[in-house]
């Protein structure tokens, strides 16, 4: 009698990985990078910031993040190291914690510009070793990890909210980099993957597709982080004190489970239709304070724009990688990174009469990418999208190919490097 094949073996558990991951991430983009938001109106009325100077200094962050992305793109090992991504949480912590010791806005640039920095390099890091590890796991499982963002932004908010009624803005700076500190704890022991074997594969006939999206992507960038930035404070010039803290908050909520969810209906409708889909409804959830008020439309605005921004990322990265462009995510990436740049420096001059223009120019850029988005579904070659079954492990390793880049054949990363 022959002998039959040993089962494969099973694959570990991926919820430990998945939770360092989503502390790291909490960390570096939930509360580093977010946490400004809902602390910028405590700023505007406490330490005296004026609109323009909080645009600047979100545009400084800005700037530090494009600089840790491009470092990990053209520096690989920085990606692999795990000195880089417990060095950045620690910088990270960090400039949270000196936020409140000056009154300089020239010193809040640069800690801002750092801060920027150190969250890019844990996020690439954070996510390359996400990816590597869960290759073999459902493709809707680093969805939850992403969800991490999410976790960040509430956790600040709710922290905001508490502080804001019986202690000032210094005191909700400490705060979040307790919080970062615990992540960054919580973070602490997530190792990167060893250097792994790459390809890339030319794209054939591509161009026009890609360049559709690159389009919808960079208008995304700029339009996304306009509300990304104000959007607390536009809530707060006209609703109860509590709302805009509250709101970001229910950011925080909707966009726990955001990635994993659009991951799972990419198997119902092809990712150009999801694209357009979230765009639209992005667009409508940061119009909503400007055009209706209110406390109602703030809090769906909140819901909204939280259940979309990382939503958009994921289908836009991981379309790039379906066309099979060469360094597709990188060039997103950078494209989306230099929008975000862009955003606050756009409505600085409409920010001395109040947030409603800034949140409808806003608007009215993330439906510009939404009609980039319908381009990119005329003739889109769905062909060449590579539909994933159910087998065991042995196989699956064999027909994997390296058409994603970086982030995997998955769910994609809002930001991570090619």
């Amino acid at each position: 009698m022959t002998a039959s094949a040993p089962p494969p073996a099973a694959l570990p558990s991926p919820w430990p990985y998945l939770a360092r991951t989503a502390a790291a991430l909490a960390a570096a983009m939930g509360v580093g990078r977010f946490v400004y938001t809902p602390i910028l109106p405590l700023m505007h009325t406490q330490a005296g910031l004026s609109a323009g100077t909080g645009a600047n200094l979100a545009t400084a962050n800005y700037v530090g993040y494009l600089i840790g992305a491009l470092a990990g793109t053209l520096a690989p090992a920085l990606v692999r190291s795990q000195a880089v991504l417990r060095g950045s949480l620690v910088l990270l912590t960090g400039t949270l914690a000196a936020m409140p010791v000056t009154h300089s806005p020239a010193v809040w640039g640069v800690l801002r510009l750092l801060a920027g920095v150190a969250s890019a390099l844990v996020f690439v890091v954070a996510v390359n070793a996400l990816l590597h590890r869960l290759r073999d796991h459902p493709a809707h499982l680093p969805g939850w990890a992403f969800g991490g963002v999410g976790t960040g932004i509430a956790l600040s908010g709710v922290l905001v909210l508490v502080l804001r009624s019986v202690a000032d803005w210094r005191a909700a700076w400490w705060a979040s980099a307790a919080l970062a500190a615990l992540f960054a704890a919580g973070a602490w022991n997530l190792r990167p993957p060893e250097a792994a074997a790459r390809s890339e594969v030319t794209a054939t006939r591509t161009h026009r597709w890609f360049g559709a999206l690159f389009v919808s992507y960079g208008l995304e960038g700029v339009g996304y982080i306009v509300a990304g930035t104000f959007l607390v404070a536009a809530i707060a010039q006209g609703s109860p004190g509590w709302i805009g803290s509250g709101a970001w908050v229910l950011v925080g909520l909707a966009a726990v489970p955001s990635s994993a969810l659009w991951a799972r209906l990419g198997r119902r409708w092809s990712r150009p239709d999801l694209l357009l889909a979230a765009l639209v409804i992005q667009a409508v959830g940061i119009a909503l304070p400007a055009l209706v008020g209110g406390v109602g439309a703030a809090l769906v605005s909140a819901v909204l724009f939280g259940a979309t921004f990382l939503g958009v990322s994921t289908l836009a990265l991981a379309t790039g990688a379906e066309l099979r462009f060469p360094r597709s995510v990188a060039l997103l990436t950078a494209g989306y990174s230099v929008g975000q740049i862009l955003g606050p420096l756009v409505v600085a001059p409409l920010l001395g009469h109040g947030y409603r223009s800034a949140l409808l120019l806003a608007a009215l850029v993330v439906l510009a990418a939404a009609g980039a988005a319908a381009v990119l579904r005329i003739g889109f070659p769905h062909h060449m999208v590579v539909v994933r079954h159910t087998m065991p492990d042995r196989r699956r390793e064999s027909t994997r190919d390296d058409r994603s880049g970086a982030a995997g054949p998955g769910v994609v990363a809002p930001h991570p490097p090619d």
